[in-house]
């Protein structure tokens, strides 16, 4: 096991960083750890090397879970039994261990300072994190699911009873939805216990309507700001927020689309079916944004989580950028790097197939750096 000792950047006193993460038998890592720069930390190597794993692995510490695939036991290196995660994260002047352990066909095990979570959901939100990935382009090119979840994961990390009243509204529509397909095989409706579902799904889908449509009118505003500045006010682009809530009461949605529920044996209406529309120069982004807007649209997007969050929890989240060089041109690139680099922003991990091109952006920038070589699992300095 090799270890990596860093000095620290004593003139960057952030209230939250990364000191040191341990990985075993985590995707293609037997062993590893790390200590990092409380200011630019970049994996460099070829493409299959693991950088982007690493990044998965705080990723897993900040947020319980891994950002590209939802099934745990996936994670765990291929002939092992079990993968750890330890993270020494610095809050407020205090030492935070997190610990994640998991072993196939067992519960997951999450410790901050050696005491288990009985909620998994406890954590969300306290080590706050943004990751700009490729894979962000599902949010263009998929459903609207990926959509809400992404708004979910913004307002989850600042708002704890959000968080909760998601929990339960999903459970609420999923009892709902089995009394429909109850009803379809019997013939029977039972109408008071129709009710009960109906008065659980809008007290929770209301008050998350409530959420989403504030937090969006702020989040526009933040996005728009930071459109401009990547593309130099080059396109117009927007964000708009479409709710069945924002036509008519829960209430009375319900009671409008219960025949039709009852006939496709599924609830149909409700803030499930929230939709965030992306537009360039007023026409879908999807369809006619070029994949360099695409780009630059997904990167103001999540600069704006990361703006939204600083705003919220009063101090800098941790942001990990993999592989966002590809299909930026060179003036964005250099724009977005400035402004990541300026004093709003704190500890920063970056993946990127190409040495020379991070040592020349921050030399240029004159912001200290510290890169670590990785190459097929095994990292140095």
């Amino acid at each position: 096991m090799k270890r990596l000792n860093l000095h620290d950047c004593t003139q960057y006193a952030n209230n939250m960083w990364l000191q040191k993460l341990s990985v075993i038998n985590f995707k293609n890592y037997s062993e590893a750890e790390l200590s990092f720069s409380q200011t630019v930390n970049v994996f460099t190597g070829n493409n299959g090397a693991g950088k982007t794993n690493l990044l998965d692995a705080i990723h897993y510490l900040s947020l319980c879970k891994s950002y590209f695939n939802p099934i745990d036991s996936h994670q765990i290196m291929q002939g092992e039994d079990l993968f750890m995660l330890q993270g020494t994260f610095k809050k407020e002047k205090k030492d935070e261990t997190i610990y994640c352990g998991l072993k196939r066909a067992q519960k997951k095990i999450f410790k901050r300072n050696k005491k288990e979570y009985y909620r998994l959901a406890d954590h969300i939100g306290l080590f706050p994190l943004v990751m700009i990935s490729p894979n962000d382009i599902s949010l263009i090119i998929e459903g609207s699911e990926e959509r809400r979840k992404f708004i979910d994961n913004v307002i989850s990390q600042t708002d704890s009873a959000y968080l909760d009243e998601l929990l339960i509204y999903n459970k609420s529509l999923m009892n709902r939805n089995a009394l429909l397909r109850q009803i379809s095989v019997s013939g029977r409706y039972d109408p008071s216990l129709m009710e009960i579902f109906n008065d659980q799904l809008i007290t929770s889908g209301t008050h998350i309507f409530e959420k989403r449509k504030s937090f969006m009118l702020r989040f526009r505003e933040i996005f728009n700001s930071h459109y401009k500045y990547l593309s130099e006010d080059a396109e117009e682009v927007d964000l708009v927020y479409d709710s069945p809530l924002l036509q008519d009461s829960f209430s009375e949605l319900l009671k409008r689309n219960l025949e039709r529920d009852r006939i496709l044996e599924r609830t149909t209406t409700g803030i499930h079916k929230d939709e965030l529309s992306f537009t360039i120069h007023g026409m879908a982004l999807k369809k006619f944004g070029s994949q360099g807007q695409q780009k630059s649209f997904l990167i103001a997007l999540k600069l704006s989580q990361y703006t939204f969050l600083h705003q919220q929890k009063g101090f800098e989240p941790l942001l990990l950028l993999d592989d966002i060089f590809d299909k930026l041109d060179n003036k964005r690139t250099n724009k977005l790097m400035k402004m990541v680099s300026d004093k709003d922003f704190g500890q920063i991990f970056i993946t990127d197939t190409s040495r020379e091109r991070v040592e020349n952006i921050f030399k240029n920038l004159e912001v200290p750096v510290t890169i670590f070589e990785v190459e097929k699992g095994l990292v140095s300095i």
